[in-house]
């Protein structure tokens, strides 16, 4: 059965994550370890004691991605191998790591990065992200289009059919509200997110993120990886400039997931803190076999389905 894992995004973090199998685990372990050394912080602390900067961009980048790999260096220690790899935005960063393109030394530097970059083109207050439910993405992207002519508001996030995510600036995104209102529209979830990720407001984000991406290795990936932006597979030439385009550009993530079944995939595991991800494909499709990996029962749990998959 043809598996592919999908890595955690921004938002699915919670004190202590990783620490059961930080606990259990060397791998786990020796990854926080090289994340410390990079950052010049304790990842373990970050991530497993009560603190105020686990939910701010500049550390939550870093940590979520230290979490995923450290899982799928787990699953990989035990031999198992995915024949594809996405990630829901930052997560497309781990996903780079376990194709092979990005050493993880090398991602937990350059996600530090992009998390300071993303929360300085975006201080707290000057956007919002609201979560639409059940309404027809035509009407969304209209609703977005006329509230444009007042400022920044677009789809950020197509998280399935059912939930589009629009953000922008706070005028903007209000005037969307009140024309989707207008239209009927009963369901929209202000979300508590640091910044309106994912629109035009993260430019100058993406243009400094330009210039580190410049100087970053890539290698060759030995696995494909579906990249959130195209909704296809990321060409290697093209890497760099589509993380760049990434920070500003709407995740297309169930777009991502199609593409994945077109590839022949069956079975996907979620990788990281959290189960956001195993929910939206509930929603996207249903013959897909979905399991995740977060703690020791979820890994036993996915060990089995993945022995009983392949």
């Amino acid at each position: 059965m043809k598996t592919a894992f999908l890595f955690s995004g921004q938002g699915a973090q919670y004190v202590g994550m990783g620490q059961e199998l930080y606990n259990q685990e060397a791998i786990v372990q020796q990854t926080f370890t090289e994340a410390s050394e990079v950052l010049g912080y304790d990842m373990a602390e970050l991530c497993f004691t009560e603190n105020d900067r686990l939910n701010q961009t500049k550390f939550t980048q870093p940590a979520i991605l230290t979490v995923s790999v450290a899982f799928w260096r787990l699953l990989q220690e035990k031999g198992y191998q995915a024949e594809a790899v996405a990630g829901l935005s930052l997560g497309e960063y781990s996903a780079l790591v376990a194709s092979g393109a990005l050493d993880f030394k090398t991602a937990v530097g350059l996600v530090a990065k992009r998390g300071a970059l993303m929360s300085e083109a975006a201080p707290q207050g000057i956007g919002k992200m609201v979560a639409v439910l059940n309404t027809p993405i035509e009407t969304i992207e209209e609703a977005c289009q006329k509230a444009s002519t007042i400022g920044i508001v677009s789809p950020a996030n197509y998280n399935t059919p059912q939930q589009i995510v629009i953000g922008g600036e706070v005028a903007a995104v209000d005037q969307a509200l009140e024309y989707l209102s207008a239209a009927g529209v009963k369901r929209m979830i202000p979300l508590n997110v640091s910044g309106p990720f994912h629109t035009a407001l993260l430019k100058p984000a993406a243009d400094k993120l330009h210039d580190v991406l410049e100087t970053t290795v890539f290698s060759e990936m030995a696995i494909p990886v579906i990249s959130n932006t195209t909704t296809q597979i990321m060409p290697q030439a093209d890497i760099k400039t589509l993380l760049e385009k990434q920070v500003m550009s709407p995740v297309r993530f169930y777009e991502s997931i199609a593409t994945l079944k077109e590839l022949g995939i069956e079975q996907i595991v979620e990788i990281g803190p959290g189960k956001v991800l195993t929910g939206f494909i509930k929603k996207i499709d249903k013959t897909l076999k979905v399991t995740r990996i977060e703690d020791s029962q979820t890994l036993a749990e996915t060990i089995a389905a993945l022995t009983i998959g392949g």
